[in-house]
C-alpha cells in the first residue's frame, strides 16, 4: 500500500479558511504571521474574516490555497509520510514544498508572482473557461480544434476526471465550442466564474513572467516523486520538475491521467491536504476503489 497525498487548486477557498490551524498551533501560526510579512499585506485578515468577493482576488486566492494546504501539512507531524505526492494547477507549489523541493519562503513568493502574472495575461485578452460535462475527451479536443481552426483559441485545459473536461480560450471562442458541445450530446457546457483562460496559450504572456522567477529559483531533490500536471508522470530530477513547472500554466492539467498513474504506481490512499475536498470526488471519480480522505 502507497499512500499519495494530494493539493487543491483554485476555487476550493472558503472565508475563515486556515484559521482554527492559528488558533491552534504554534508553529502554523509562525508561518502565517511569516507570510504576511513575504506578501507585504495580512492576508490572514482576509483568510480567517473575508468576504467572498475579497478571497476571489487572484492576489489573495492562490497564496490563501497554498498557505492553507502547506501549513496543515507542516502540522501533521508523522502522519505525513508520503510516497508520492501531486497538485492541481496552483497545488503543484503546494506539494513540492510537501515533498521538500521547494522551501516554504520560495514558493509562496513564486506562487505570488504566478498570481499576480495570470492576473495581467487576463486583462490582455477577453477569456474565460468552461466546463464539459458527459461528452468523450476525443470529442471535446476535436470541436476545440475547429473551432480553434476558424481563428479563435480554445483547448482542453482541465482533464479532471472521466466525463469532466474544462476547456479554455478567447470568450468568442468559448461560447462558440459550448454550443458545438451541446450539439454533439454534451449534458452540460458550462461558462465557469474565472478571470481568464487558464492553462491555455493565452497564458503565455505570465509564462514568461514566471520562468524567469522558477529559473532563479533553488529546486532540491524531493523526499518522494511528485506527479506533474504537464505529464501525468512520476517526477524526481529537480531540473525537470523546473521544466515541467514553467510549461504548467499554458499546458493542459492532466489530472485523470495523474491520478490513473498513481493508482498504477501502486497508491492505494489519498489524502487531500488543503481547504474542500473537490479532489477527493475526482479522485474517486477516476478509481473508484481507493480510499480517500482528508488531512
Amino acid at each position: 500500500m502507497k499512500k499519495a497525498f494530494v493539493f487543491p487548486g483554485q476555487g476550493s477557498q472558503f472565508t475563515g479558511m486556515g484559521k482554527e490551524l492559528y488558533d491552534n498551533s504554534d508553529l502554523a501560526k509562525q508561518l502565517f504571521d511569516k507570510a504576511n510579512t513575504i506578501l507585504g499585506f495580512n492576508i490572514t485578515d482576509i483568510m480567517f474574516n473575508g468576504t467572498e468577493e475579497e478571497l476571489k482576488q487572484t492576489k489573495v486566492t492562490q497564496p490563501a490555497i497554498f498557505l492553507h494546504s502547506v501549513i496543515l501539512a507542516a502540522t501533521m507531524g508523522e502522519s505525513f509520510q508520503p510516497d508520492m505526492v501531486a497538485g492541481h494547477s496552483l497545488g503543484e507549489f503546494s506539494a513540492l514544498v510537501a515533498n521538500k523541493t521547494l522551501d516554504f519562503d520560495s514558493a509562496l513568493k513564486l506562487v505570488s508572482k504566478r498570481a499576480l502574472a495570470m492576473q495581467k495575461a487576463c486583462e490582455i485578452t477577453p477569456s474565460t473557461m468552461a466546463a464539459i460535462l458527459n461528452l468523450a475527451d476525443d470529442v471535446v479536443e476535436k470541436i476545440c480544434s475547429e473551432v480553434s481552426e476558424s481563428g479563435h483559441i480554445v483547448v482542453a485545459a482541465n482533464y479532471n476526471c472521466p466525463g469532466q473536461l474544462v476547456i479554455s480560450g478567447s470568450t468568442e471562442g468559448i461560447n462558440l465550442a459550448c454550443e458545438k458541445m451541446k450539439a454533439a450530446g454534451a449534458k452540460r457546457a458550462l461558462v465557469l466564474p474565472v478571470g481568464g483562460a487558464f492553462h491555455s496559450p493565452l497564458m503565455e504572456p505570465a509564462r514568461l513572467e514566471l520562468e524567469a522567477a522558477i529559473n532563479e529559483t533553488v529546486f532540491k531533490t524531493p523526499i518522494c516523486p511528485i506527479y506533474q500536471n504537464v505529464n501525468a508522470l512520476a517526477v524526481s530530477n529537480p531540473d525537470d520538475i523546473k521544466k515541467n513547472l514553467i510549461l504548467q500554466l499554458t499546458a493542459p492539467v492532466k489530472w485523470t491521467q495523474t491520478v490513473t498513474q498513481m493508482f498504477a504506481d501502486g497508491a492505494t490512499h489519498f489524502t487531500e491536504v488543503g481547504p474542500g475536498k473537490v479532489l477527493q470526488g475526482l479522485v474517486k471519480k477516476v478509481i473508484s476503489s481507493v480510499e480517500t480522505v482528508s488531512a
